[in-house]
């Protein structure tokens, strides 16, 4: 495996090892000790999710607050999206910056999101299904989100904006200027 650091601290790109051969491939997709010793970060993940979507679905920019806040790993099994993650920690030189990275079938790469980050991706193929890691799990009530369309955080989702399909939920989330105050008690 390779790690790769993005602009923002933590935040970690990762391209397994890939062993091809007639039959086709086999990869670790994760090993705790390589990661720690690759990357310098602990972390013990105990909870696995999975989506699948079809183009132009919108999820996110959601996190977890306080004690519930989660550290993710995640990756496309099959399609292709845009996966984005803002930083919300508090003291942050980066904070309210936001990472993207274009995560397929076809590059295998994985993203890792640490703690104190908002996180949303949109299906930029016809479908995709995607799979994640957390190193915590979720809390219904220590559920928090940022509004996708936050003008001051301006992420180009990559796809026409009356062409995207957002929750009722996630339409409503408020903007990082509202949460802020928030996130400075409890993230």
């Amino acid at each position: 495996m390779e790690l790769s650091k993005t602009a923002i601290p933590d935040c970690l790109v990762i391209k397994p090892t890939i062993f091809r051969d007639g039959r086709g491939y086999f990869f670790e997709s994760f090993n705790e000790e390589s990661f720690a010793n690759l990357s310098g970060i602990s972390v013990r993940f105990v909870q696995d999710n999975q989506s699948w979507s079809q183009y132009g679905v919108l999820r996110g920019l959601h996190f977890q607050y306080g004690e519930h806040a989660q550290a993710k790993l995640v990756r496309v099994l099959k399609g292709e999206v845009l996966d984005v993650a803002v930083d919300l920690r508090p003291g942050s030189p980066t904070f309210g910056k936001y990472e993207s990275i274009i995560l397929s079938e076809e590059n295998q790469l994985q993203f890792f999101i640490p703690k104190g980050f908002a996180h949303g991706f949109v299906v930029l193929s016809e479908t995709a299904e995607f799979f994640y890691k957390c190193d915590n799990y979720y809390n219904k009530a220590a559920e928090g989100g940022i509004h996708f369309a936050d003008p001051a955080l301006n992420i180009n989702w990559q796809v026409p904006s009356d062409e995207l399909i957002v929750s009722e939920k996630d339409a409503i989330l408020p903007f990082l200027a509202e949460v802020t105050n928030e996130l400075n008690k409890i993230l």
